[in-house]
């Protein structure tokens, strides 16, 4: 006989597991990203190239396990949709604005999910209101916003680009409260990944080659798919983003199945941990600003976010098996 605490342990295991595994790849990801545009690989290049060696990566694992993605109208709407407002959208923008605000502030950007995603899980029914897990949400929005107001502070910064950084958490939000309500019957994590990516994939290639087809063969400064060999560091750049989003966004699909879609979210707050430290330790930025008070508070609002089971209420957000 299994004994109740054994359950419970067990249902917090794989989604603490995928929670910690994925972030710190999503902070090495976000290091990444400034490494590549010290080295001169345009935004869109990187990003569009990493994500098809990703597609390619998971997709022979399918194969190898028999484990591929079935392709139907309700598939391919969840693919389309999910690639576009949960990946190519939000990381574009995010890789776009890394070296205008530094990696350490876009990864404290992406902790700002947990936050919209609660809200629209409220407002859409998927979870009952708590007051413990809406004041998670107000001491974690105060951290996020108070990083965000200083960052806004600082001499010769780009408001443009803290703008578009801060409309990345918005996409994530609308991506993971999406996937949870559309999640297709029967499919399950292996095989979504891989064609969530290939969406993504397909659509970041078509944004390059129209913006090379109207701005000329150069392309646009920040969205040329164009990779330089001169210098063997971009595709070796090219290749461990590969890898990390092959293991990442397997990992998301099992901690989004797992962990539901306010768990998930907090992959971004987790990340941070990873991603500000890189940042600051290996790539020479400096601390951002009020860092102590708004990861405080971030952490403090992320725990009481997630203090119970990880999923908040389990039957209403469960992921559905149906339309």
């Amino acid at each position: 006989m299994i004994r109740p605490d054994t359950v419970s342990r067990r249902s917090w295991a794989v989604p603490l597991a995928s929670l910690l595994g994925a972030s710190a790849f999503l902070g090495i990801s976000t290091n990444l990203a400034k490494l590549a545009a010290g080295a001169g690989l345009d935004p869109l290049a990187f990003l569009a190239w990493s994500v098809v060696g990703a597609t390619v990566v998971l997709t022979g694992v399918g194969v190898v396990r028999h484990r591929l993605p079935p392709l139907n109208a309700r598939t391919i709407e969840y693919f389309v949709v999910a690639g576009l407002i949960g990946f190519a959208a939000p990381n574009l923008l995010s890789f776009a604005a890394v070296p205008h605000v530094g990696a350490g502030f876009v990864a404290l950007s992406i902790a700002f999910p947990p936050l919209l995603t609660y809200l629209g899980a409220l407002l859409l029914g998927m979870e009952r209101f708590r007051v413990r897990r809406a004041v998670g949400v107000v001491l974690a929005l105060g951290g996020a916003v108070l990083l965000s107001v200083l960052k806004l502070s600082e001499p010769d910064v780009d408001a443009f680009w803290v703008a578009v950084t801060l409309t990345a958490p918005i996409f994530l939000a609308g991506g993971n409260i999406y996937r949870t309500a559309r999640w297709p019957e029967g499919v399950g994590p292996d095989e979504l990944a891989p064609g969530m990516l290939a969406a993504s994939g397909v659509m970041l290639l078509l944004v390059g080659a129209i913006v090379e087809t109207f701005s000329g063969s150069g392309g646009m400064a920040g969205f040329s798919l164009t990779v330089s060999m001169d210098h063997l560091v971009t595709p070796l750049l090219i290749l461990a983003q590969t890898a990390v989003f092959s293991v990442l966004y397997l990992l998301y699909f099992v901690l989004q199945k797992t962990g539901g879609p306010v768990y998930l979210s907090l992959l971004g707050s987790v990340g941070a941990i990873v991603g500000v430290p890189i940042a600051v330790l290996l790539l020479g930025e400096a601390p951002p600003q009020g860092l102590a008070v708004g990861g405080v508070l971030i952490a403090v609002g992320v725990g009481l976010l997630t203090l119970g089971d990880p999923r908040g209420d389990r039957e209403s957000t469960a992921a559905p098996t149906n339309g």
